[in-house]
């Protein structure tokens, strides 16, 4: 049957969502709500392709597009997220929605149009296969066997995290959540996004989407906002306190959230992405995940080269050592105005 590739509209979340749910490649951030949360919380455009074949769906390809003066116009699929890139019955399929997409891009003159992948295509594009990796794998509804699964030496950090009387609930709130997540970020010298982002993410989601948040003494020191697909859990957004540390609250958390998500019902632990050699990525191995490297694929139009807008970019080095030294407020209220634009 001949396949046919349009721009998806409102009437469509219902069709897509079932052909997300249905398809092998598909991840959390190609479900349409991912389409809702960023509408509302940046009023980016959103150009979803949807790929159709005798009156059926075949296909999808989920895209935002980025204007901004400091990193660029960009087309990707898809922002904010770790994942991305075409889902199609048959690579046919998947290529149409690719042409369209290189269309579009040319169409809206953007600098680049960027497929982040779980594995690397055929495109022949430029791509970033060493920078970042991803880490995933199997847990149980047992707790003991979550905890005997970890390494020795981060299982003894646990052990003496579980000594120190730290508690752990899901929060129906954002309020301990963000104070958490934006000090954090703060201190990290990132630029914060906006309240309103985690509030849009709960409200399209529900029950896909919750906040851990951990105690001690009665006073929050870590948290963190979790995504639900498909048997697995992704701790996506997290922060913590300077007390978090000492007090191996952070190792607690992810410990706990393992636990939590296995008598849910779930089967893996999706810890998203880091880059290669960072401290996130040094802490995930130690936890027991062996990374698996990711692939940001690039059409590039005019010749230019591969954007790099990572924190470990050299030119940004002096804008992160003054941005961690910003009183929290000041920082919650510039970092928006700039974290929109980090896709």
């Amino acid at each position: 049957m001949p396949v046919s590739v349009r721009l998806a509209g409102a009437g469509d979340e219902q069709a897509w969502d079932a052909y997300v749910r249905g398809a092998d490649e598909a991840t959390f951030f190609h479900l349409w709500g991912w389409r809702r949360a960023v509408e509302a919380a940046f009023a980016h455009d959103c150009p979803y392709l949807l790929a159709e074949s005798g009156g059926v769906v075949a296909g999808v390809l989920p895209l935002v597009r980025i204007r901004s003066r400091l990193f660029g116009h960009s087309l990707t699929s898809t922002a904010f997220a770790v994942y991305g890139g075409a889902l199609g019955d048959t690579p046919d399929v998947s290529r149409a929605l690719v042409e369209r997409a290189v269309a579009l891009a040319d169409e809206m003159r953007v600098d680049y149009l960027e497929l982040r992948h779980l594995r690397k295509s055929e495109l022949g594009w430029p791509s970033k296969d060493d920078a970042y990796a991803t880490f995933r794998r199997p847990i149980s509804g047992d707790a003991d066997a979550n905890l005997k699964a970890i390494p020795r030496k981060q299982r003894a950090v646990v052990r003496k995290a579980l000594e120190r009387c730290l508690a752990s609930e899901i929060d129906d709130g954002l309020d301990r959540f963000f104070r958490l997540y934006a000090t954090s970020v703060r201190n990290l010298g990132t630029p914060v996004f906006p309240r309103r982002w985690f509030a849009a993410l709960k409200d399209v989601f529900g029950e896909a989407c919750d906040v851990l948040v951990v105690s001690h003494d009665g006073t929050p020191v870590s948290a963190v906002m979790n995504f639900y697909f498909r048997g697995e859990v992704l701790p996506y957004y997290g922060g913590g306190g300077r007390e978090a540390r000492a007090l191996g609250a952070n190792d607690f958390m992810y410990y706990d959230l393992m636990c939590r998500a296995g008598a849910r019902g779930c089967a893996g632990f999706d810890f998203g992405r880091s880059k290669v050699g960072s401290g996130a990525y040094a802490f995930k191995r130690n936890f027991g995940f062996d990374p698996t490297p990711l692939h940001h694929e690039f059409y590039l139009r005019g010749g230019g080269g591969m954007p790099e807008t990572s924190p470990t970019n050299p030119k940004y080095r002096l804008m992160i050592q003054a941005w961690s030294r910003l009183p929290l407020p000041v920082a919650n209220a510039l970092g928006p105005l700039i974290s929109r634009s980090l896709g």
